[in-house]
């Protein structure tokens, strides 16, 4: 089964939050509530600078990817 590269997630526990789910390596959750990012792929091998700029790149797509869906969604 093939998922998108991103997902928006929500939960009724956590009802002021909105995840985006990150489907592809490295994957993560990113919560838009507080910035907060829970890597889901062991990434201690790989270098602090590489992964600084590649989660700064992903964080933005994945902000783009929210604003795009409800852009949409207000069609």
């Amino acid at each position: 089964m093939s998922f998108p590269k991103f997902l928006v997630a929500d939960n009724t526990d956590s009802p002021d939050a909105i995840f985006i789910v990150h489907t592809e390596f490295p994957t993560f959750i990113l919560n838009l509530e507080n910035d907060e990012v829970k890597w889901l792929d062991d990434i201690s091998d790989e270098s602090e600078d590489d992964l600084t700029k590649t989660l700064e790149n992903l964080v933005t797509e994945a902000e783009n990817f929210y604003q795009r869906e409800v852009d949409r969604y207000n069609l």
